[in-house]
């Protein structure tokens, strides 16, 4: 009888232990599930960097606090059917002259580097200010985007959050550039 004790408060421990695991993992999918998204990709207009398939962090927090910036990876509802989401590049800001031209992107007169772009669209040629309000998104994948060459600026307000996360799948685990 003396061994049946040390062996019932073990079993007390492990249960406790258990139930705090639940615990803590219902507390993280409710932080979850309130702090930011999870979305799947679909698509490659954001190849190489985002894959058709890929599971994204979606978080739509630091938008109330600050703005967006060029180069953000947004997700953000398509300005031609709001029910869909889209996930695109920022470009250009409210006020920023956006140029295209053989390839290239030019803002505000500046050649913009873009080492995410492997495939160049020498296709389009435009040049178009950002409203106020208004976004200008491009593409990773410039020769498969649908984009603000196709539908014109996205109004701000229509922004999600910013993509910072890469989820899945784990051999691509990592933060989006």
């Amino acid at each position: 009888m003396s061994t049946a004790f040390p062996r019932a408060s073990r079993l007390r421990r492990t249960l406790r232990l258990g139930l705090d695991g639940i615990r803590f993992g219902a507390l993280v999918l409710v932080f979850y599930a309130v702090f930011f998204n999870l979305s799947v990709v679909r698509g490659s207009s954001m190849s190489p960097n985002i894959h058709d398939g890929d599971r994204i962090l979606v978080e739509p927090w630091s938008y109330l606090f600050e703005g967006v910036d060029r180069g953000d990876v947004i997700v953000m509802r398509y300005p031609l059917d709001p029910s869909v989401d889209y996930i695109k590049r920022v470009i250009g800001l409210p006020g920023d002259q956006v140029t295209l031209a053989g390839g290239h992107v030019w803002v505000n007169g500046e050649l913009l580097h873009e080492p995410y772009v492997l495939d160049k669209d020498a296709e389009s040629y435009m040049s178009v200010r950002v409203k106020d309000g208004h976004l200008f998104v491009l593409g990773d994948n410039r020769p498969r985007s649908s984009d603000s060459r196709e539908f014109g600026q996205v109004p701000s307000d229509y922004v999600r959050g910013r993509v910072d996360l890469r989820l899945w799948p784990l051999t691509r685990l990592g933060f989006v550039n």
